[in-house]
């Protein structure tokens, strides 16, 4: 059964899918989709559920959060191990996502009360106070590329503010969003709170569009996120929340530190979960010289050695499969456009066993026109530059802004780049792919629309009223001109 709906497990009615180990091709999940019927029934018991919800006690939503982190912790290798038969992501990396999980309850807490909650302050005769209060109805598009740790990050802070949830989670990775729900139905949570509904791109179009819906909250692909955008146009009482992706550029400046040191971020930063993060380094801008030529061996070098595998061997890979053979077949025709437009391949990918593609490192500091793609996987652009201002402005050269990165001991370099970088993710010698959990999440062009998601998740789930509010009426000394109450 691969339904949620109303707290009653369901078997889809829709087309029969299935997910697949991306690493040995074994299936992992199968079942149907849920029809438009099936998601308008999700939405109607979300729709249901939401003012009972809404008016339970903050302390109430809290203990019923609380509990579902609780069952994550106990089920930790379970749920990590869904995680990374379906997704590829090693065994290691994929516990880390379940333990972002738990955390995000405590964090989300804290946002909450900070950037929500209550405030009131008294005046002369009055009390202004702003309340926040909940949308409605929100539904959750899940990624596959943490496809528990983001979804989670947007239904906690949905439900701390007293929202309900239909969650559709991508149809790679049905598994995980799964088990999941199964842990918010073991923690008590309320019928029709949380609705799973699972399916591939025409289930997502049935939740979109349904009446019910209040808000929707995306974490994906800017080509989604985009066509979403456009679905929603003249709908302005709907919420949108579009977390998307980046073209990120990394630059080093000619001081950069410890030569290992240096190669070991921009390893974090390009090929970290096979260079499936949104943040992830796309482009690499290196300075023209030894330092730069010493600092591109050695990292051309040190990738050439990464251990690539299947996501549970011993000892443990750096990265596994690409998500779906599809995925592999695609980055493998992205190195190979970018070479016949005149890169040279330092570092040539290579396919392996199932989704297996190899890290590709390639010169483009000879093309003359690049695309401004996000190529999601593990495939880095190394252009050569001689002036660092220029390097800035190469960088910026993208429609996205999401991340970018500075590897410099040089601190004037620092404050050049942070005042001239266009992104909303910028880090100064450490990876790109490190976000912290109590900061916002997004940033300007392509990459959103501008609701950064993680510590700023409170606000986007409710909205604020003000009041002006007095004990008693009060006639003014003074009336208004052209008021007489004689």
């Amino acid at each position: 059964m691969s339904l949620w709906i109303n707290n009653q497990w369901l078997d889809g009615a829709g087309d029969q899918f299935q997910s697949l180990n991306p690493y040995d091709g074994s299936v992992v999940w199968q079942g149907q989709a849920a029809t438009t019927a099936q998601v308008e029934a999700a939405v109607i018991a979300a729709e249901a559920a939401f003012v009972a919800w809404r008016n339970t006690t903050l302390n109430h939503r809290v203990q019923v959060i609380e509990r579902f982190a609780q069952l994550v912790q106990q089920h930790q290798l379970q749920l990590a191990g869904v995680i990374a038969a379906e997704t590829g992501k090693p065994l290691w990396e994929s516990t880390t996502e379940v333990a972002a999980m738990i955390a995000k309850v405590a964090l989300s807490l804290q946002a909450y009360h900070e950037r929500t909650g209550t405030r009131q302050r008294q005046q002369v005769e009055t009390t202004m106070v702003v309340r926040h209060r909940p949308l409605g109805v929100m539904a959750v598009f899940g990624p596959y590329n943490f496809p528990a740790h983001l979804p989670n990050g947007h239904i906690i802070p949905a439900l701390l503010a007293g929202n309900t949830v239909v969650f559709k989670p991508s149809e790679l990775t049905p598994n995980t969003a799964q088990l999941m729900c199964h842990l918010w139905q073991q923690a008590g949570i309320s019928s029709g709170v949380i609705n799973l509904v699972q399916g591939g791109r025409l289930t997502g179009a049935a939740l979109a569009a349904a009446a019910g819906v209040d808000g929707v909250l995306f974490t994906g692909s800017a080509n989604t996120g985009h066509l979403l955008h456009q679905q929603f146009a003249g709908q302005p009482q709907k919420m949108l929340a579009l977390e998307m992706g980046g073209n990120n550029p990394l630059v080093v400046g000619q001081q950069y530190g410890e030569l290992d040191a240096a190669v070991y971020t921009i390893i974090q930063s390009a090929f970290l979960s096979a260079g499936q993060r949104c943040t992830c380094a796309r482009r690499l801008y290196i300075a023209v010289g030894k330092a730069g030529d010493e600092l591109l061996t050695r990292l051309v070098t040190v990738s050439s050695q990464l251990i690539v595998g299947d996501p549970f061997a011993t000892p443990a890979p750096f990265i596994g499969p690409l998500i779906s053979n599809s995925a592999a077949e695609q980055m493998m025709e992205n190195q190979q456009q970018l070479i016949a437009a005149g890169g040279i391949a330092l570092l040539a990918a290579t396919r392996g066993q199932g989704a297996i593609v190899t890290p590709a490192i390639i010169d483009v500091s000879a093309v003359s026109e690049l695309a401004d793609e996000e190529y999601f996987g593990p495939l880095l652009q190394i252009s050569r530059y001689d002036d660092f201002t220029q390097a800035v402005v190469s960088a910026n050269q993208t429609r996205y802004g999401l991340a970018a990165g500075l590897i410099s001991t040089d601190e004037q370099q620092w404050q050049y780049f942070v005042e001239h970088i266009r992104a909303g993710i910028v880090n100064r010698n450490r990876p790109l792919t490190g976000a912290c959990g109590d900061a916002p999440f997004g940033g300007p062009g392509a990459s959103g629309n501008l609701r950064p998601s993680a510590y700023y998740a409170a606000d986007y789930c409710a909205y604020p009223m003000a009041s002006i509010e007095a004990e008693q009426l009060q006639l003014p000394v003074q009336l208004a001109p052209g008021v007489s109450l004689n």
